[in-house]
């Protein structure tokens, strides 16, 4: 995630209705689920927007009004916004007094997944009186980012909330969520976009149309992603000049990418290239892309695909990123240069 979800700005299309079906619902606890890049977070955000909007109709917030504004600046009272503190940051959202101070005095580093004492805050936040009188809303987010002792005192307040207060998950992994919070809450399954509903988003958002097509398809058709992409500074010719350049193990070439958009590339690349020998059409580069790569042996892919997962749970780490780049792509250089085995 990036700036590219900022609360600010303009809901797409395909959000909008989602949020208009939701509000004619009642329930006072929804889970919003699906893959990454399908917009869970800005639909949350709209769900609290419109729950606590002044002027709000069947159609969502205004936009306009106070509580609105309020919304867009991070500072409604009324609204209680539960991340990672990475997320957090990164989204601008404020952190609690302690919290800022601890990560301000260096005693700790911003937290990768949501504390209990976060949650412990939240309840007592639940707990007080609304402030602008239209409730309180609890916003979590990815809801399976909270660990088990999190997750298990949000229980009771989620089961029965005090007074009015609506609370909203959204998940990008949601079996991974104790199936006592699931049973809790309403669900809903974000809905995929029309791929030219989600083309003509992306060109409102700046980006020109060749661009928008080609970084839609290198993220699966998740437009989010897509943005993400996009304001990550991948250029849409990158990444069709990708699999030539793994395969001539060019380590220059994504020398200024961040390890998690290099593995997650590399992941599709294994992904393509799988099901090109297949037979099958590739879905995330075209086809013409992958032309100049040999026929790859299925051992050679094999162990390729499961060496990328073992990468992915360590991808966080601090390691020299230079280094970390350069084994990446030999050992992308060697699968895909391997024989038809």
């Amino acid at each position: 995630m990036t700036e590219a979800l900022s609360g600010a700005a303009v809901a797409a299309p395909w959000i909008r209705a989602q949020c208009r079906q939701l509000l004619s619902q009642p329930g006072h606890a929804w889970l919003l689920q699906g893959p990454s890049g399908l917009g869970q977070y800005r639909l949350a955000l709209e769900l609290a927007r419109s729950w606590l909007c002044e002027n709000a109709t069947e159609q969502g917030a205004c936009g306009i009004c106070n509580s609105c504004h309020a919304i867009d600046v991070h500072t409604h009272a009324d609204l209680c916004v539960l991340m990672p503190e990475t997320h957090m940051l990164r989204l601008n959202w404020p952190l609690s007094e302690k919290a800022q101070a601890e990560i301000d005095d260096k005693k700790r580093k911003p937290s990768r997944e949501i504390r209990v004492d976060a949650m412990r805050d939240t309840i007592e936040f639940s707990q007080r009186t609304s402030a602008r009188g239209r409730g309180k809303v609890v916003l979590v987010f990815p809801a399976e980012d909270m660990n088990a002792i999190t997750a298990n005192a949000l229980l009771k307040t989620l089961e029965e909330p005090p007074g009015q207060v609506r609370f909203v998950l959204a998940s990008e992994s949601a079996h991974q969520l104790l199936p006592t919070i699931r049973s809790r809450c309403l669900c809903h399954t974000m809905e995929w976009p029309a791929q030219q509903a989600a083309l003509q988003w992306l060109e409102q958002q700046g980006i020109a149309p060749t661009e928008a097509q080609r970084l839609l398809r290198a993220s699966g058709d998740r437009p989010e992603d897509a943005l993400d992409a996009a304001s990550a500074g991948l250029p849409a010719l990158a990444w069709s000049q990708f699999p030539s350049a793994m395969l001539a193990g060019d380590a220059n070439f994504v020398r200024d990418w961040p390890a998690g958009l290099l593995l997650d590339s590399l992941h599709k690349l294994c992904h393509d290239t799988m099901v090109r020998r297949t037979g099958s059409a590739p879905r995330f580069f075209a086809l013409a892309d992958l032309k100049s790569l040999p026929d790859t042996g299925w051992n050679a892919l094999s162990e390729w695909a499961q060496s990328l997962k073992q990468a992915r749970k360590s991808v966080d780490h601090p390691f020299n990123l230079g280094l970390m780049q350069e084994a990446l792509v030999e050992q992308a250089r060697s699968a895909l240069n391997s024989g038809s085995i």
